[in-house]
């Protein structure tokens, strides 16, 4: 079961691009058919598409770290609780890191977009890439998910350390 998506623009950047809750909705599907997670029925996902100040001040509240960041998830329940619960969790993104990293990277904006979400989505579900193991996991997952959406794999030709993030 697919959860339900409630998005909030608070940045007008967003604006420029069109179909951005349809695409997170595809990714998020996506990933619940690769994961075979069991969401309760009429869980909810909120997605907030903002800003790197607005994400730098969530960045310091929960995390410590006084910078902007590409995206944030905040899991509403453990692995184990997600078939009963009413809520999967918040994700947020922000625009100018992501167009940022998307044109240093040589990707379009709406790919790396959708590279954010699964990673976000992912870790709500419970994964995360804290260790060697758990990231090639995750990075699996991803690449194997944007594949189904004809979307290049993200880790082709980086060396990104996700762990900082």
């Amino acid at each position: 079961m697919n959860p339900l998506l409630s998005t909030l623009v608070e940045c007008e950047s967003w604006n420029q691009h069109e179909g951005f809750e349809a695409l997170a909705s595809a990714v998020i599907a996506k990933v619940v058919a690769a994961t075979k997670v069991k969401l309760a029925r009429g869980a909810e996902v909120s997605l907030l598409l903002c800003d790197d100040a607005r994400i730098r001040e969530i960045n310091r509240e929960w995390r410590g770290l006084d910078k902007p960041t590409n995206v944030l998830s905040f899991p509403a329940a453990p692995r184990a609780m997600l078939a009963k619960s009413a809520a999967v969790g918040d994700i947020a993104i922000a625009y100018e890191t992501v167009a940022r990293e998307a044109q240093e990277e040589g990707k379009t904006f709406r790919d790396h977009y959708m590279h954010m979400v699964a990673h976000g989505f992912l870790h709500l579900l419970g994964y995360d890439h804290e260790t060697d193991a758990e990231a090639e996991e995750m990075e699996a997952l991803e690449i194997s998910v944007l594949h189904g959406l004809g979307v290049a794999d993200p880790y082709a030709s980086l060396d990104l350390d996700l762990t900082d993030r």
